[in-house]
């Protein structure tokens, strides 16, 4: 097992790990075991009752964080000609509108943190799937990044507005961020009443049993504070 610095053991010290907290007491928590100089991330862990293996058991979606996540959100856009336009009016940092643009990208450039397209661009895109599919950066129907032309200022104003894709990982964990450890107390609660909602939501029908199992709010380099699964998923985001 990796050896934790004093501040770590300090701020573990703190926590009950034989207790379930209930989503209000791990917030306060969270942000009282903050280790860091810097402002921490506050994210979201959960184990899931579903297996990775069967395609009918995915889950992979996005919500809008109703506070956002406290960082600058940058957006690439593969959009062409009067698109390319659009997407720059609309606030887009970079627009990758030809071949040069592509080959940066192929290159190795992943310097932002959403990508959106157009239809007819995911030709070339997929072509970059080596670099922008292990970075989480490609480009999906389903996650609502690959989207109609008329709907990119949408799409870009949701990007930078705190807009988060969760899905299943290979060991049937989900890892979201719900904000900053600055954040108050309730516009982190509100945050991640709007993930729970949407996990909820994307629950697949093949799902059966417990759906979530276990929850655990942490913070950058914190230590992890289980949650009661039940009082998780009832948690509303004016609540």
């Amino acid at each position: 097992m990796a050896k934790h610095g004093k501040k770590y053991l300090a701020a573990a010290a703190k926590v009950d790990r034989t207790r379930l907290y209930s989503p209000r007491e791990a917030i306060a928590l969270a942000k009282e075991t903050s280790i860091t100089n810097f402002d921490a991330t506050v994210e979201v862990h959960l184990r899931m009752g579903l297996d990775p293996r069967q395609a009918d058991q995915q889950v992979r979606d996005v919500v809008i964080l109703p506070h956002g996540l406290g960082k600058e959100v940058r957006v690439l856009v593969f959009a062409a000609g009067e698109h390319a336009n659009l997407a720059r009016e609309a606030g887009a940092d970079f627009v990758a509108d030809d071949d040069e643009a592509l080959k940066k990208i192929q290159d190795g450039f992943t310097d932002f943190d959403v990508a959106i397209a157009t239809p007819d661009m995911m030709g070339k895109v997929g072509r970059l799937g080596r670099i922008l599919g292990p970075r989480g950066l490609m480009p999906n129907p389903k996650a609502g990044t690959v989207v109609q032309p008329d709907d990119l200022p949408r799409a870009i104003k949701e990007a930078k507005a705190g807009r988060v894709e969760f899905r299943l990982d290979k060991t049937a964990n989900i890892h979201a961020p719900i904000g900053k450890v600055s954040f108050d107390e309730q516009k982190l609660y509100e945050n991640f009443a709007a993930l729970m909602e949407a996990i909820k939501k994307a629950r697949p029908a093949a799902a059966k049993g417990g759906y979530i199992r276990r929850v655990t709010v942490t913070t950058t380099m914190g230590p992890g504070i289980k949650v009661d699964p039940l009082q998780a998923q009832a948690m509303e985001v004016s609540g």
